[in-house]
């Protein structure tokens, strides 16, 4: 207090006299004691309280006025006005819409403006994404898309990652989607408060982030934090026009004059921020949500205060941008305080733990999830028959995914309308969109506004890039001829598969618009496969396999009739089961097939049908299923245990269930000789509605636990709360499969609730358990306890919430117990021995974080409203310590791409395919097991686009955390590669000048800023063999002859 005291008698003796008369301000920087860099920006939501449309056009402002058209026409004048004026951008989903409506004449202009600096795309992907909820091949492929944009349009490359928003920051996103993009620094506002006051206090808001302890001083970036927690100009310094900041007013002959107030409350600011930054250099955001929708008002009174600010001399203000101020900070040639882990959970405030939203809308997750793993696989099968350049394509899909990884959406923090449309956005960039008069008739356009659809605010599906149909006429022509690109009419019309999770939101679209494939398959719907097959019909099955190596999995269909059998390619009959469908699940297909359809089921199907499929890699493999005798067994009988118990499974893996009550007791694993106590139960969390602080959409605060108690005695039960379990042991496997159905979640009386599982083992972890951060690395986490401060623990269960994608996982001396989820998710070990992970949430208050809405999911349909089900998988194993990795990373890959399905409905005279199998490798060829194909992709332009990923640590695993080798002469056996580039991550760089250009930072405590990089060679451009380092993703664009050839692989 004392030095603004000095302050304020230093001010007193400027004075600026103004008079009324046409003025041209000095914009230009300079040099001063305390250098503030005005970094003039708009942080534009792809979503949030309004859609994107709605935020684009500008419409339902009722809601909020917002129109990013609007910011983007009018930045363009401001910024010629004053070549001093500076302005960074990062929505390229905006600003690409924005870009095709513009004259030649503007685009030109704008050209001009990126050339000379004054307008930066900085992060550049298609959203700013989310980091806890989204996965890393969805975040890598947002930013590629965006970044492709930039480069086609402008052909410069972002420097910057500017995550100024999400609500947590991952290690992910430090060294894979900052360093390894090519970025130079990484800047954001969110982080715990208590973290914020310690690096205030001690001048270390600015940091050398090292996000990844495999990759070392390579995945090291330079970090900073804005010292307010906002992204916000300093209180008073607003300058939209409808704020409510004292403008510049420096016409003496006018009343309230204020230059030299305005100037000391400059001062004064800078002062403040200085006192908590290193050097004599500060950044201050000038702008925020939606904001430059009358450009004008900001520049001039900017332009007034850098004039004045300079005049006054105390210290220097400039037009500046991110860019400029990371190289003003590396040219200083200081070492910076080192960062490990990463940033959560975020808390702004005491009892306000941002860990809800871990789980928040888990149907919204589960499908964005799915999705992603379908067009992985998509974009592989395109890549096999060639991309059509007529269409359809994958590109629709792809912007549906790339906006859904936004912070406001994948998230579950988005008002229930923007939800919904999400989801339609989703569902037509999978699903066939014909406006063929049958779909425009009265009775479907009434149908299709009742959900929202409007194909006007939808360029994409005019131009019918659909990813379903992509896939079901790649399918059908690998079946005649895999090396054949002349296939354009397929013989074979499949239906595909789809379980989306149990997405019970605005979805209609999906369904009214495709009857006859399986979007429905979780709740056992699936009219492709309900035929009655005892006239003789025959139902072929595909199964596509998008990873790189072979792959064994159960397959489960719904059928109609009793006595099927099953046979591969071959004619073999292979094993097959039927099971019951149980009377809860006939009772939601009944209910939800009607919804989403209009019409009851033509069937019912009483039974799943289910076998063994095994599929070569990156190919497929034919089953048909047919009437007939057969090797089925209709009926499972659990075996009774020698202690009472009742005895599940027939391989390695036994699950032991108490004959009392029928809870699980022990996991028993004959092979490795792992014997555990496991106590499996579902508990709830009453949600706090405090008015100081609410559990809602992004807040978690449990106010009292409950646990749900079982009402019948079976292994798959009924449970209060209207919860479904049904737990599946598989033959061949050593993982228990637990599926859920959770809700609706009741609220007669008055309280929201929070529903968690909770499995309970005697494994002694001593606080310590794992997460994954976005599906890659995983992260040591200690309960109550912060590595960069002594934590203040006020909420002790949601202050211990970390998001999940991949998986947890806790150890001791002897034993680890992991479990793998199929979504994101919350989760953590509160009580040693114990895991537990939120499945579903169902709120009734706002948390008071600015979506202003109850996180209170409901669904309408048949006349009834109901709360949200959510449809679910986790799943479980024990293994000897340092054994578990295997199984986390394998199957971890199998839970994110699984079997792609296919359909097609066959008469008795059919036999088979003319290609009944199919790899696209060499069939004596697979990827290590450490090694996954995350992209495969065929550009506009016709190259390829190659993705590899390490998927083990250093340490981690002691065969498989190894240098690994991928031949590409196999993995492309039929295609002769004539030139192969290895780019930056993003894909917009060669990955050699990336590495030129990158600043290298100097690190408190250590003795060089040279990059150590265990990485892969350089790739031979003639043996084309790539090595890939631990946990290293290698990015590489291929020139492919178009002629097929045979190599030899020797």
């Amino acid at each position: 207090m004392a030095a603004f005291g000095v302050l304020a008698m230093m001010v007193l003796s400027v004075c600026f006299v103004v008079e009324g008369k046409y003025m041209v301000y000095n914009t230009s920087a300079g040099v001063g004691k305390i250098n503030v860099h005005l970094v003039p920006h708009t942080h534009d939501d792809v979503g949030w309280l309004k859609t994107v449309d709605q935020y684009y056009v500008g419409s339902n402002n009722s809601i909020q006025g917002a129109c990013v058209h609007n910011v983007l026409d009018s930045l363009i004048p401001a910024l010629l006005a004053d070549k001093n004026r500076k302005f960074i951008y990062v929505e390229q989903a905006f600003f690409q819409r924005w870009w095709r409506q513009q004259s030649d004449e503007m685009k030109e202009t704008v050209k001009m403006l990126v050339s000379s600096g004054q307008l930066e795309f900085i992060n550049g992907g298609m959203c700013m994404h989310d980091e806890a909820a989204a996965h890393y091949i969805d975040m890598i492929d947002q930013t590629t898309l965006g970044h492709w944009y930039i480069k086609r349009d402008f052909n410069v490359t972002p420097r910057i990652g500017w995550q100024i928003d999400p609500f947590g920051h991952s290690s992910v996103q430090a060294y894979l989607l900052g360093a390894e993009v090519g970025f130079d620094a990484l800047y954001f506002a969110r982080i715990d408060y208590q973290d914020r006051a310690k690096r205030s206090a001690e001048k270390k808001l600015e940091v050398i982030w090292q996000g990844s302890k495999t990759r070392g001083s390579s995945s090291q970036i330079f970090t900073g934090a804005f010292y307010a927690g906002n992204y916000e100009p300093p209180t008073g310094f607003y300058y939209e026009v409808n704020d409510d900041s004292p403008i510049v007013q420096d016409d003496i002959e006018l009343f309230d004059y204020n230059v030299q107030e305005r100037v000391d409350a400059f001062v004064a600011a800078a002062y403040f921020q200085a006192n908590v930054t290193r050097s004599n250099h500060i950044m201050w955001t000038m702008g925020t949500d939606f904001k430059y929708q009358y450009a004008h008002t900001w520049f001039r009174n900017m332009d007034k205060l850098i004039h004045y600010v300079n005049q006054d001399g105390r210290v220097n203000a400039l037009y500046s941008s991110p860019s400029i101020y990371t190289d003003v900070k590396h040219a200083l040639d200081e070492s910076w305080p080192p960062k490990l882990d990463d940033y959560f959970p975020y808390a702004d405030r005491i009892d306000g733990y941002w860990t809800g939203y871990f789980t928040s809308r888990p149907t919204s997750k589960g499908f964005i999830r799915e999705l992603s793993g379908y067009y992985l696989a998509a974009r592989q099968l395109e890549f096999f028959r060639g991309r059509n350049k007529s269409g359809p394509t994958t590109d629709s899909l792809a912007d549906a995914l790339a906006i859904v990884q936004h912070h406001d959406a994948v998230s579950g923090t988005a008002k229930q309308h923007v939800a919904d449309d999400y989801a339609k956005r989703l569902s037509i960039g999978y699903e066939e969109v014909r406006l063929s008069p049958d779909i425009m008739n009265p009775s479907s356009v009434k149908l299709l506004a009742s959900t929202y659809f409007l194909v006007k605010s939808l360029p994409s599906v005019s131009e019918s890039m659909q990813s379903k149909d992509v896939v079901a006429t790649s399918l059908g022509c690998l079946t005649q001829s895999p090396l054949s690109s002349e296939c354009k009419s397929p013989v074979t019309n499949f239906n595909q598969a789809r379980t989306h999770a149990l997405s019970f939101l605005s979805d209609l679209i999906f369904c009214c618009l495709q009857k006859h494939g399986c979007p429905l398959l979780n709740i056992s719907y699936c009219p492709a496969t309900e035929v009655d097959l005892s006239a003789g019909k025959k139902i072929a099955v595909l199964v596509y396999n998008p990873l790189g190596w072979k792959r064994t999995s159960v397959v489960r269909i719904p059928v109609i009739n009793e006595n099927l059998s099953v046979s591969d390619s071959t004619g073999k009959l292979i094993l097959s089961q039927l099971l019951p469908i149980v009377n809860a699940s006939l009772s939601m297909r009944k209910f939800y097939a009607s919804a989403y359809t209009g019409e009851s089921p033509s069937s019912v199907a009483n039974y799943w049908l289910a076998f063994t499929a095994v599929v070569p890699p990156l190919g497929f493999s034919t089953y048909v299923i047919s009437s007939g005798q057969s090797s089925v067994s209709t009926k499972f009988v659990p075996n009774s245990f020698d202690t009472g118990g009742i005895e599940v499974g027939h391989g390695n893996l036994k699950l032991i269930y108490s004959g009392k009550d029928g809870k699980l007791m022990k996991y028993i694993n004959g092979r490795n000789s792992v014997n555990v106590s496991l106590e499996q139960s579902y508990s709830y969390y009453v949600g706090s509605t405090d008015e100081l602080q609410a559990s809602g959409a992004y807040i978690f605060r449990p106010n009292g636990t409950y646990t749900i108690q079982s009402e019948e005695k079976v292994l798959v039960f009924r449970i209060v709360l209207q919860l479904l379990l049904t737990t599946r042991v598989y033959k061949e496997k050593e993982h228990a499969e637990v599926e859920f159905t959770v809700g609706p979640i009741p609220i007669d009386d008055g309280k929201g609730k929070e529903i968690v599982t909770k499995l309970k083992t005697m494994i002694g972890n001593n606080k310590a358990f794992y997460t994954d951060s976005n599906g890659r690395d995983f992260l040591e986490r200690i309960r109550d306890y912060r590595t960069d401060w002594d934590l203040q623990v006020n909420q002790p269960i949601a202050g211990n919430y970390y998001p999940i994608n991949l998986g947890i996982y806790i150890k001791d001396d002897s034993t680890e117990m992991s479990v793998l989820v199929d979504r994101s998710v919350g989760g953590s070990s509160i009580i040693d021995g114990e895991v537990e992970i939120m499945l579903h949430r169902r709120l009734l208050q706002d948390d008071g974080r600015g979506v202003d809405e109850a996180l209170n999911e409901t669904v309408c349909a048949l006349d009834t409203c109901t709360g949200l089900t959510v449809q679910g998988k986790y799943y479980l194993r024990f293994d000897p310590l340092g054994e578990g990795s295997k199984w986390r990373r394998s199957f971890g890959q199998e839970i994110y791409s699984p079997f792609l399905l296919a359909f097609s409905e066959q008469d008795d005279k059919w036999t088979n395919f003319p290609t009944p199998t199919f790899s696209a490798m060499d069939p004596s060829y697979s990827l290590p097991d450490n090694v996954a194909i995350i992209t495969l992709q065929e550009l506009q332009d016709g190259a390829v686009l190659l993705r590899l990923a390490h998927l083990y640590e250093v340490g981690e695993d002691k065969d498989l955390s190894s240098l690994a080798t991928v031949e590409l002469k196999r993995v492309f056996p039929h295609r002769k590669i004539n030139k192969i580039k290895e780019m930056s991550l993003s894909a917009n760089q060669e990955r050699a000048e990336m590495e030129r250009k990158r600043l290298s930072w100097k690190v408190e405590g250590s003795d060089t800023g040279h990059r150590s990089d265990s990485r892969g060679a350089p790739i031979d451009p003639v043996k084309l063999v790539v090595e890939l380092a631990p946990v290293e993703v290698r990015t590489f664009i291929l020139d492919l002859d178009p002629d097929i050839v045979q190599y030899s692989t020797r």
